[in-house]
């Protein structure tokens, strides 16, 4: 039996393409809804820009036919509109001049015609609401992951005592003597003996990255004397910083909790690349303008001293790295790095339309990002740009977004298998211990 799919209004601000996701069902958008999406248009943010992007892709199907009949669409499901008359025999003593309601009692409506009814949305208390009154809902996901299936970029594998020479001796193992047929390019590789599984010592583990073009593995890249006066302090560090210095990898995504070293090993490996190397012309740092909890509303101040407190925790990693170098000759001030241009360090608001060759951009807090705008900075890469996205997909401050329907966990997903892209996962804290012990208990 086909259903009616009936589709809440921040569904659509979250994805204006959701209607095609439905498949040969038929979803209805409720009047309200439209009013709903109507009061977002004049916004200049994500949410305006998809309320008016999705009356512009309705208008379009508009010329097909009544939408209050409904329309055909490609993909073979029908797109309905109308207003139904509530009736107070449906939905009794409820308030209808509350929008959710209105929705609810669309809902019942449809029902009561015979038509088998879910109701989406990324709303839990009007899931509940739902439940209540006997209507099927759900929540809409712009992917079938869970965040725990979500790719992790690497991977153990136990190997024999020979395959562990050779891979020592050559520093190369064809993927094949593996015995590995799912691999992703660039995973990285966590090679132990398997007579051995449980020690720490050198011999019994190595650690390497499928390359695709040479068909193995290969040793990671290492900095004997570090990077930028930065140390990798475990496994997972090791796997970042080879991604964020391999000069073949044009995107990298670094997922971790508070305190695990994403966004300090982001900017050192693109200062060391950058100041150090000459590969790319400056360093970019940016981030979204996403307050935590209450916002303070506006600041005073030119640009500069507007963006002070949204900016500060990159001013502080590198203050942390700079203080580091202080006692080198020769060293120069990351004040000194902005003057020439060498450094960067902007909001996201003002990226589109722009191009951006041959430079190491970071974007830190990745997960406040949804999948539109983390496609918007990609395709802002020019030609020698290389792009690392980072941040926690369980610390979200954005009210429309979760831990996988993000768009740093959408890159991932979607990316995982170019050649060019990279992931890591940082597990372990290294702030402090007291970062740590917070990061496991609270």
């Amino acid at each position: 039996m086909k259903k009616t799919f009936v589709i809440d209004t921040n569904v659509l601000l979250l994805d204006p393409h959701s209607i095609y996701k439905f498949g040969e069902h038929t979803v209805f958008i409720p009047f309200i809804v439209l009013e709903e999406l109507d009061k977002f248009k004049k916004d200049q943010n994500e949410n305006g820009r998809n309320a008016r992007y999705f009356a512009r892709l309705v208008d379009q199907h508009r010329t097909k036919g009544s939408l209050a009949a409904g329309i055909k669409m490609d993909n073979g499901g029908t797109l309905q509109m109308s207003v139904l008359h509530p009736d107070p025999k449906v939905l009794p003593n409820i308030d209808l001049k509350v929008n959710d309601n209105s929705i609810l009692m669309a809902c019942l409506i449809l029902k009561k015609q015979g038509k088998q009814v879910v109701f989406i949305t990324k709303d839990i208390n009007l899931r509940l609401k739902s439940d209540a009154l006997e209507i099927e809902s759900e929540d809409f996901e712009t992917s079938d992951l869970t965040f725990d299936e979500l790719y992790s970029g690497q991977r153990e594998v136990t190997v024999s005592q020979a395959i562990m020479q050779k891979f020592e001796e050559d520093k190369f193992v064809p993927i094949s003597d593996l015995g590995i047929k799912d691999i992703l390019p660039n995973e990285y590789v966590h090679l132990h003996l398997e007579e051995v599984e449980t020690t720490n010592h050198s011999a019994t583990k190595k650690l390497g990255r499928y390359s695709k073009a040479k068909g193995g593995v290969v040793p990671l890249i290492r900095k004997r004397d570090g990077v930028w006066g930065i140390y990798p302090r475990n496994v997972e560090q090791q796997f970042a910083l080879d991604a964020l210095l391999n000069e073949e990898i044009s995107l990298v995504c670094l997922v971790g909790k508070a305190g695990t070293g994403k966004t300090l090993l982001a900017i050192a490996a693109g200062l060391e690349a950058t100041i150090n190397r000459q590969i790319y012309t400056r360093v970019l740092v940016s981030r979204p303008i996403i307050p935590m909890g209450r916002d303070l509303g506006f600041l005073p101040g030119d640009v500069n001293e507007k963006l002070g407190p949204w900016m500060q925790p990159i001013f502080d990693n590198i203050d942390f790295l700079f203080g580091n170098r202080r006692g080198e000759r020769n060293a120069v001030s990351w004040e000194e790095l902005i003057n020439q241009g060498l450094l960067h360090i902007e909001p996201l608001t003002y990226i589109r339309g722009r191009s951006l060759p041959a430079q190491y951009m970071i974007v830190d807090e990745a997960q406040n990002l949804s999948p539109h705008e983390v496609k918007t900075i990609i395709t802002r890469a020019g030609e020698g740009t290389k792009i690392i996205l980072t941040g926690d997909c369980e610390q979200i401050d954005s009210p429309y977004l979760d831990s996988i329907n993000n768009g740093l966990a959408y890159c991932i997903d979607r990316l995982k298998d170019e050649e060019i892209v990279s992931h890591a996962v940082l597990k372990v804290g290294e702030r402090s211990p007291l970062s740590e012990i917070a990061s496991k208990k609270l």
